[in-house]
């Protein structure tokens, strides 16, 4: 699949822990709850509105269900397969659009952090981005001093290639740029595990 076309409908997405399926309606209600925190907008693209209005998300999840209905993106909802039933945070992934350097996007409710289930649904995505839609790489960003974003980028092997200012809710700050090719992904993948 190229970049350019349309992304064909979100699909359900499995992980040893987790279970990703596509942003419904009935997720503004717990996104209402989950999402305006401090630790999670701050970071954030700044055309987030702080604070969060009453009708935030369901706002954004008629965004979302707009722009998969259009191929624009895809959009999950991040379910722990041990529960709780509802969402826990979202990942979003999107094609390149040749100027933005930007492709996927993800938060996470604080209290499931440091467990390693935002990396495990990121590279659930990045393998699907590879692997069924065959994209040639990925541009992924972070707020240079959200530093578990910044991880996840190192762990699936993204190389940093510049350093921009960015606009996020918190203020402006230096935006980490990386890129990562499906190559280096596939090969990383291939590679046996080192035992720790």
């Amino acid at each position: 699949m190229s970049p350019s076309q349309p992304m064909p409908p979100t699909p359900v997405l499995q992980t040893p822990r987790l279970v990703l399926r596509p942003i419904r309606s009935k997720d503004a209600p717990v996104i209402q709850r989950r999402f305006p925190r401090w630790d999670v907008v701050r970071w954030l693209n700044h055309r987030i509105p702080w604070p969060y209005p009453a009708d935030g998300a369901t706002a954004y999840v008629a965004a979302c269900l707009g722009e998969m209905d259009r191929g624009e993106k895809s959009h999950w909802a991040i379910i722990p397969k041990s529960g709780p039933a509802d969402l826990i945070g979202v990942i979003d992934l999107w094609p390149d659009d040749g100027t933005s350097h930007d492709q996927r996007g993800f938060w996470l409710d604080p209290e499931f952090h440091g467990k390693g289930l935002m990396s495990e649904a990121a590279d659930r995505v990045t393998d699907y981005a590879f692997r069924t839609l065959n994209w040639p790489h990925l541009w992924l960003t972070n707020a240079q001093d959200n530093h578990a974003s910044r991880r996840i980028k190192e762990k699936q092997g993204a190389r940093l290639v510049d350093l921009k200012i960015g606009e996020y809710v918190s203020g402006r700050g230096p935006l980490m740029i990386w890129h990562l090719p499906r190559e280096n992904w596939l090969s990383r993948q291939a590679a046996p595990s080192v035992a720790a």
